[in-house]
């Protein structure tokens, strides 16, 4: 005796009836938003008749592992200076755990080599009609760097 079911797929009339076949006493149909939104207005009203209830799912899926603890905790640590590595090891976390829970702007991966004003400066030469190889001579910064640079 089954009184709620949860669908994860698209509800049609033959679903409804498998649905009903297996279980007569169904009193509520649960779903995802997604596929609550598309349900036929016909299917609904003919559900409310049958006194069956449907409803959408807020939130299904692994919950979260860490909190908004640790994520505060996290936003401290790098706030005093302390580097991602010292607090994965400190609170015994993944340093992948650490980039994904801070809120500051810390990114991990290669510094930038060429500030914005050196792009600037090499946009501006190259709007003045200077090819990119002539500035990357110039200038000494490989010519693929050059058209990144003109990109930014």
């Amino acid at each position: 005796m089954v009184l709620v079911v949860y669908v994860n797929e698209q509800l049609s009339s033959r679903k409804i009836i498998e649905i009903l076949d297996n279980n007569p006493d169904l009193e509520k149909i649960t779903c995802p938003i997604s596929i609550y939104t598309r349900i036929s207005k016909k299917y609904m009203d003919a559900l409310n008749e049958l006194g069956i209830e449907v409803e959408p799912v807020q939130r299904r899926g692994r919950p979260k592992k860490y909190g908004s603890n640790e994520a505060t905790k996290i936003q401290s640590m790098l706030d005093k200076g302390e580097s991602p590595k010292a607090i994965s090891q400190k609170l015994n976390l993944p340093i992948k755990t650490v980039y994904y829970l801070k809120n500051s702007s810390l990114k991990r991966g290669r510094k930038v080599k060429y500030t914005s004003e050196k792009a600037k400066e090499v946009k501006k030469l190259y709007n003045k009609g200077i090819p990119a190889k002539r500035i990357s001579k110039n200038l000494k910064i490989p010519l693929r760097t050059i058209y990144l640079l003109i990109k930014r």
